[in-house]
């Protein structure tokens, strides 16, 4: 294989030829043999983000050179454009502040951005640490990284396609708001609701998640850069940060901050604990609704059946013509990974060790993972199954006439036990709650008539 050799402060490393990293990356590729999981890109965009926003920054204060700026703002171009991919290969089972992930950034920019240097005859060269990394330190460029991945996966990807199923949802809610059903606690018959209603408790869980969502992502939006090694800005101008963010927001279309306090920022990721939490309870929105449209899906002869909900391929290699909820099922599945991605952030984020918490890329990893795993089952379960769902209004009628709760209507006429009586007559007569509510003697034919009306059950009286 061709190699070159590159050079660090530990020695001389052999790189492949055709790969742009240099001799740090190379160190981490050898030593960190664990796993196949990749730092994620989003994280790698956040730091050509970054990379590109802090030249310009040192640039406009007078610290970095034109061409020098120029050519990081190119070379980090390319990465954001996704045109440098394969030189991005370090696992996220490396050191926990990041470091090669930054360096990785670093040594890439620097390869790239000498040759763009290289082109235009300049003067000047690229040093990873000196001119790529200046002004900044992993402890501040990695956390950094992450939240501008993080708010945009969220704010670009995961609000999107909520709001895709949210509208679905509220479509459906509309056109279902007159079928009157059974309703079900405890998985046992209860009184009568609309098809629209309870669908509108789907769409109100995903209106609320959203809401909790929005609110995390203001917390995300600080960000760590300018705080260097420990937080006290060693080696950035006291202007860098702000003049960072500025130019992150310009560049994103965001309205990222510089956090206030930068110790802070650099110890503690509470606040993609708190946004990863909104995360997780869409997740637990996400298996409610994918369980319910499951149950009422069941059949289609011996289950609940009330509602038809699309066929997408056989469900069985063994059973001729069975078809399964299979995109309820990925959303559970999903809802389940999700709910493991926090408890390992939870339990990332608590092991900060004085001024530095040194679980970083698997929280970077668990978090960019959750939020794009909700997007794409939310994408996929409306565009596969609830645009599809419709009612099943022979079972609908059938299980609403054959409930006992409707006995419910009753109690302010003859009072809670005369009506648990006549319920408890029809089900051990095997009869109508009309007959039975007669043959008791409690109500007259014509009464049970007035007093049942299953949709004026649906609202209040």
């Amino acid at each position: 294989m061709d190699y070159r050799i590159e050079k660090d402060t530990l020695g001389e490393m052999h790189v492949a030829a055709d790969k742009f990293w240099g001799a740090q990356t190379q160190r981490s590729k050898q030593n960190f043999p664990i796993g196949s999981e990749k730092m994620p890109q989003e994280v790698i965009d956040g730091f050509a983000v970054l990379k590109k926003s802090a030249a310009m920054a040192n640039r406009d204060l007078g610290l970095l050179e034109e061409d020098k700026a120029e050519a990081i703002a190119y070379a980090a171009d390319k990465i954001m454009a996704g045109e440098l991919k394969e030189h991005f290969p370090l696992v996220v089972w490396q050191t926990g502040s990041g470091t090669q992930s930054n360096m990785n950034v670093n040594e890439v920019i620097a390869y790239v951005g000498n040759q763009w240097l290289d082109e235009k005859n300049s003067e000047y060269r690229l040093h990873p640490n000196d001119d790529v990394n200046k002004s900044q330190s992993s402890n501040d460029t990695y956390p950094t990284a992450l939240h501008i991945g993080a708010v945009l996966k969220l704010e670009d990807t995961v609000l999107p396609a909520l709001d895709t199923l949210k509208q679905t949802l509220k479509e459906k809610m509309e056109a279902f708001q007159d079928i009157v059903k059974i309703g079900r606690t405890h998985l046992q018959d209860a009184t009568p609701l609309t098809l629209g209603q309870e669908i509108s408790g789907w769409h109100r869980m995903l209106e609320k998640s959203e809401a909790m969502l929005v609110d995390s992502i203001r917390y995300v939006k600080e960000l760590a850069i300018g705080g260097t090694a420990v937080g006290t800005g060693l080696n950035a101008h006291p202007e860098f940060s702000e003049r960072v963010c500025k130019k992150i927001n310009e560049y994103t279309g965001k309205d990222f901050v510089s956090a206030p306090n930068k110790f802070h920022a650099l110890t503690s990721h509470d606040e993609l604990v708190h946004s990863h939490g909104a995360l997780k309870a869409l997740a637990a929105d996400m298996m409610k609704i994918a369980n319910d449209v499951r149950w009422l899906a069941s059949g289609p002869r011996c289950g609940i059946g009330e509602i038809t909900i699309p066929a997408n391929e056989p469900g069985s290699s063994i059973m001729p013509g069975k078809v399964n909820p299979t995109q309820s099922e990925a959303v559970t599945m999903v809802a389940v990974q999700v709910m493991g991605n926090d408890a390992a952030i939870g339990f990332a984020a608590s092991q900060g060790n004085f001024e530095l918490n040194v679980f970083k890329p698997v929280i970077a990893h668990n978090f960019i993972q959750s939020a794009q795993l909700l997007a794409d089952s939310m994408l996929s379960f409306d565009e596969r199954c609830v645009k599809g769902l419709e009612p099943n209004l022979e079972n609908i009628e059938k299980n609403l006439k054959d409930s006992l709760m409707l006995v419910t209507a009753l109690n302010p006429h003859i009072g809670y036990e005369n009506a648990a009586k006549i319920a408890k007559k029809a089900f051990a007569d095997n009869t109508t709650l009309k007959q039975a509510a007669v043959d008791s003697g409690l109500l007259t034919a014509e009464q049970f008539d007035e007093y049942i009306n299953p949709k004026e059950m649906t609202y209040p009286k």
